[in-house]
């Protein structure tokens, strides 16, 4: 035995007995749970980097909502020379913008339209950046793909006024495709001015527009697959599309669920600024949404309390909607928006 080791021994047997709930070193023990004040100043630096994001999410989405009060008065903003002193005297009326909401037969248009513009992107959008993000992982060489990445990105820095105007140069009446049809004796159409299409034209639009980046989300979570399960998987025997279904896709399955949980969290909202933008070209009738009618009934009418309503209730249904759907992640064994 070495002089060393009898030496440690030694020390060891000499030291004094250790108190309840330290170890020999004097330092507390090293559990599950880390105290809150070890994790502040653990984590000083990152909170100090997002307070300035705190403080705009209060600023502008929480302190505003104390203004949904209106929603239960008959407000008037011109009886007071600022709006507290507004909402303090404007008298209440209860729930009476609800009842007038539900039998308002334009509120329930609206909702229609939501409803399905909603499905129509939830059905051909919200698959569109998956199958390129497998196309451009499985397929494309790796030179190539960041060019692939590069073009499909680009869209999504255009602003709804440009991509609405090049559409409008392709598919409208005198756009080039019409334009050719008329030159080879074909009559010409006209997509951006058809209210039965105008939905789908929506949705084409997003596509071409925010596909783009859905494949870098899709292209990120892809590349943290491990290469050996696909090089496992081929000496097994597998196929390239045995190896997409059964590695690629289970790694993207928490991906689509989150980003499924918070697309069902926005049924309700759809592209406000695209379909403003087109309204006057197809018609209230198909272009109609909650966001425009609360737009129309409170900004253009004035109808402020009645507009709050709409927005209460849009909210709450909203919510709704991001647990329920979370829920089935869950169910599904997906982590989803958060945990259980």
């Amino acid at each position: 035995m070495s002089l060393s080791t009898e030496g440690r021994r030694a020390r060891k047997a000499s030291a004094p007995p250790a108190e309840k709930g330290t170890t020999v070193t004097g330092e507390p023990p090293v559990t599950g749970k880390v105290p809150l004040r070890h994790r502040l100043r653990r984590d000083r630096t990152l909170i100090l980097m997002t307070l300035p994001a705190i403080l705009l999410l209060l600023v502008f989405a929480y302190v505003p909502l104390v203004g949904n009060v209106v929603a239960f008065q008959d407000y008037d903003p011109y009886i007071a020379d600022n709006a507290f002193q507004a909402i303090l005297n404007s008298p209440w009326v209860g729930f009476e913008w609800f009842e007038q909401m539900v039998n308002d037969r334009l509120f329930w248009s609206a909702l229609g339209n939501t409803l399905t513009i909603f499905l129509l992107q939830l059905t051909l959008f919200f698959p569109v950046p998956i199958l390129l993000a497998l196309f451009i992982n499985s397929f494309v060489r790796p030179r190539v793909r960041a060019v692939a990445q590069a073009i499909l990105y680009l869209p999504h820095f255009f602003s709804w006024v440009l991509v609405i105007t090049v559409f409008q140069q392709m598919f409208g009446g005198a756009g080039l495709i019409a334009q050719t049809l008329r030159e080879h004796g074909h009559e010409g159409f006209d997509l951006m001015t058809d209210p039965g299409l105008f939905k789908f034209l929506l949705t084409f639009e997003m596509i071409w527009k925010d596909a783009g980046w859905g494949v870098i989300v899709f292209l990120a979570a892809l590349a943290s697959v491990s290469p050996e399960l696909y090089e496992a998987s081929a000496m097994d025997g597998a196929n390239r599309w045995r190896r997409m279904w059964h590695v690629t896709l289970p790694a993207l399955r928490p991906v689509v669920a989150l980003l499924l949980v918070l697309q069902v969290g926005n049924a309700l909202t759809v592209g406000f600024e695209q379909i403003l933008l087109q309204r006057t070209a197809v018609g209230p009738g198909a272009s109609e949404v909650l966001d425009t009618y609360v737009w129309n009934v409170g900004i253009t009418y004035g109808g402020f309390s009645y507009a709050a309503a709409v927005g209460i209730v849009k909210g709450i249904f909203g919510l709704l909607l991001v647990l329920g759907a979370n829920k089935v992640a869950h169910l599904m064994g997906e982590q989803g928006v958060y945990k259980k």
